[in-house]
């Protein structure tokens, strides 16, 4: 079973340098690490736990069929407005 993770760097202030967001679009799971090699660790922990939990309770597990990442550029007169 494959999953696409999305890798962002966190800029809230309130954490400490260096630490990614990991989100999961399919299931909309949202993790963190100190890393990108720390958020992919911590997604994989999660999404285990959060399977575990379904198979445990009888739910279905849903799986990704296609996945696509696009970036959208606007204007930055428009951004800073």
């Amino acid at each position: 079973m494959q999953y696409s993770v999305l890798i962002e760097a966190v800029t809230d202030p309130n954490f400490p340098p260096g630490y990614y967001y990991a989100h999961i679009p399919t299931l909309d799971l949202t993790t963190h690490g100190l890393g990108i090699e720390g958020a992919k660790l911590a997604a994989r922990e999660l999404l285990t736990a959060w399977i575990e939990e379904k198979q445990a309770r009888g739910e279905p597990i849903p799986r990704e069929t296609d996945a696509y990442f696009a970036h959208i550029e606007l204007d930055d007169a428009l951004v800073g407005a």
